[in-house]
């Protein structure tokens, strides 16, 4: 059985911010490699298995699971990050869509991952469980979020982003916390996964100098289309003053983000 397509998930939104400065986010993605590493290590993947990631953008974990063996999958909301995915990996299965409405049958695959991706949908309870829908019963389901805070360099970057931002109803609630003991665990076990193990990693990505840190910065979830061609050098300016301790003795910058995990099983 498959899920109906529907237009209220959040692909349409996401799709093409995401897409608009694919390249430059795509060499972000490369230096994620670890975190993806990480989540390896600890589930594992075999030869033969099938494994999809939702929100695979340009396809660097699905690289990683393919040279262990694995038919890898996924599906992603930019055509242009899709793009990237399938020369990087040309033996992956790639679709565009929206995760709230995954585009596979029942119990279809081994592993499902969304690394940064599930907390996109317009409803993340019901992204998770399509995630658990497509898995096979018993199988894992990675669900990676960032850290707290104080743990994110990279959250000095988002405070100036966010003033370039369309502003929040004054009555809408703050972002959930995901990084807080069990607040992952009661939405996947809402969504019909049961919860297995948590577990953090920290890890480090660099730029070559101050034009390079700016230019992928705004390339993340398409903050420079968002604050348009009037702003965008002033908000690569105060992005590059707000990470200015982050400045090598060389020039370049060395920021360090850490990642929450939650793996859950399917039922």
């Amino acid at each position: 059985m498959r899920s109906t397509t529907s237009t209220s998930g959040s692909a349409a939104r996401w799709g093409p911010l995401w897409g608009a400065r694919a390249a430059d986010w795509a060499a972000v993605e490369q230096q994620q490699a670890p975190t993806y590493e990480a989540a390896i290590e600890r589930i594992g993947i075999r030869a033969g298995q099938r494994v999809l990631e939702v929100g695979c953008g340009s396809g660097v974990f699905l690289r990683l699971a393919a040279d262990r063996g694995a038919q890898v999958f996924g599906l992603d909301a930019s055509d242009e990050l899709l793009a990237l995915a399938r020369t990087r990996v040309p033996e992956a299965e790639l679709r565009a869509g929206d995760m709230q409405f995954l585009p596979y049958d029942d119990d279809g695959f081994d592993l499902v991952a969304g690394f940064n991706a599930f907390f996109f949908a317009t409803d993340m309870t019901a992204a998770l469980r399509e995630a658990g829908r497509v898995a096979r019963p018993g199988a894992p389901v990675v669900i990676q979020v960032f850290g707290p805070p104080e743990r994110c360099d990279i959250e000095a970057m988002k405070v100036i982003a966010r003033t370039f931002m369309p502003g929040r109803a004054p009555d809408a609630p703050p972002p959930p916390a995901f990084w807080k003991p069990g607040l992952l665990e009661d939405m996947a076990a809402e969504a019909g996964l049961e919860p297995q193990m948590t577990f953090d990693v920290r890890y480090a990505v660099e730029y070559a100098d101050a034009e390079t840190l700016s230019r992928r910065m705004v390339a993340a979830a398409g903050v420079a289309a968002v604050a348009g061609p009037a702003r965008e050098a002033s908000l690569r300016v105060q992005i590059v003053d707000a990470l200015a301790r982050f400045r090598t003795a060389g020039g370049g910058y060395r920021m360090r983000n850490e990642y929450h995990y939650l793996v859950a099983r399917a039922a």
